[in-house]
């Protein structure tokens, strides 16, 4: 039984920071790749980013690159979205998604298999 548990979410003023974590279990991880999206009210789930373990590619939706930066543990199963200069317009819930990684030019980058609760991200303007 896969699990993808996040945490980190809560409410933070513009230009401010915040870090989720996913913890994963259920899986040997090694082998897949890990990634986040978000959703905001009234809108469909969008893709934000995704790491594949082996080798480390990265790939982030344009909207979020250079302020967003995605990064694991694999040790520990964990992947996290260290997310800067945050924005009114990053509010969403952010869910964790694992499955296989696709290489530019396919977007999304992360073909999801699993998905877990999501975590609500708040930015004030």
């Amino acid at each position: 039984q896969v699990q993808l548990v996040e945490s980190g979410g809560g409410l933070v003023q513009a230009g401010g920071s915040l870090r989720l974590s996913c913890a994963a279990s259920g899986r040997t991880f090694s082998t897949y790749a890990m990634g986040w999206f978000r959703q905001a009210p009234g809108k469909e789930r969008q893709f934000v980013a995704a790491l594949r373990w082996s080798g480390g590619a990265r790939s982030y939706t344009d909207s979020v690159r250079g302020r967003f930066t995605i990064s694991g543990d694999n040790a520990k199963n964990t992947v996290y979205l260290q997310m800067n200069s945050l924005k009114p317009e990053d509010t969403a819930v952010y869910y964790c998604a694992t499955g296989n990684y696709r290489s530019p030019p396919v977007v999304p980058a992360l073909r999801v298999e699993y998905w877990g609760q999501g975590t609500q991200v708040t930015v004030s303007s």
